[in-house]
């Protein structure tokens, strides 16, 4: 085993106490607000705000952020990132805003301790292979949006890019938009894929850099035209992206 090998395991295994630890902690809080699930979910987004910056740390990343305070104008809103690495689950719950709903894939619900409290406090996880679910866990996400003023934070490419380029984008988080009519705001990282790749356990120092772009709005969004408006958003990204991660060509 390598030097470096070595100490990025010393650096997962630590980060691994930590969000246990921490998980336990809140899930232990959050058992007493089992009635309250916007208190649930807000708990999560401060356990997001502690751990976030740490596991990054640990993952030897620099996170150089542009445009922070968009994230604040926007809310309520509907967050969307770009999706290459392990390290963005960490990204996400950092900037994710207090009172920001998480939406993800069921099988999360699975990792010791913080798939654990991510299901027991209240954010959203949606079956992938069963569309018919998938939609109706998004009509329930839309009305609990609605009903408690939340935001979302969601990848609309569905799953990691191999190589950090932009894959096209599901239609989940257009039809959340039109309806609950929140603004989209698109949050680019740039070489999270560099980092920390995927079913790998070596870390690679980096500049993070992230941009919150503009936000988007979707009010008159429709079902007839959500084509267009995938394409809006999926250029939005391509725009912003370096080079080697924008889209190839068709």
């Amino acid at each position: 085993m390598t030097e470096h090998r070595f100490i990025s395991l010393l650096r997962l295994s630590l980060g691994f106490v930590i969000v246990s630890v921490l998980a336990v902690v809140t899930m232990i809080i959050a058992v007493f607000l089992l009635p309250w699930r916007s208190l649930r979910i807000k708990l999560c987004n401060y356990y997001g705000k502690t751990v976030g910056p740490i596991i990054i740390w640990l993952a030897r990343a620099r996170p150089e952020l542009h445009h922070y305070d968009r994230i604040a104008q926007s809310m309520p809103a509907i967050y969307v990132s770009n999706h290459t690495s392990t390290l963005d689950a960490f990204v996400a719950i950092w900037l994710c805003p207090v009172g920001g709903c998480g939406v993800a894939k069921k099988e999360i619900s699975h990792i010791p301790f913080f798939g654990w409290l991510y299901l027991l406090s209240g954010h959203l996880l949606i079956d992938r292979g069963d569309r018919g679910s998938a939609i109706a866990a998004l009509q329930k996400t839309a009305a609990l949006v609605l009903r408690h003023k939340l935001s979302v934070w969601i990848w609309p490419e569905g799953t990691r890019s191999r190589d950090g380029r932009l894959l096209p984008l599901k239609k989940g988080f257009a039809h959340l938009a039109i309806a609950t009519g929140l603004p989209i705001v698109p949050i680019v990282t740039h070489d999270a894929h560099k980092n920390w790749a995927k079913h790998t356990f070596s870390f690679v120092s980096v500049k993070l850099r992230i941009d919150v772009l503009p936000a988007i709005p979707t009010t008159s969004w429709r079902i007839e035209t959500i084509e267009e408006h995938l394409e809006e958003v999926h250029r939005a990204f391509a725009d912003a992206l370096n080079p080697d991660q924008k889209p190839l060509p068709v």
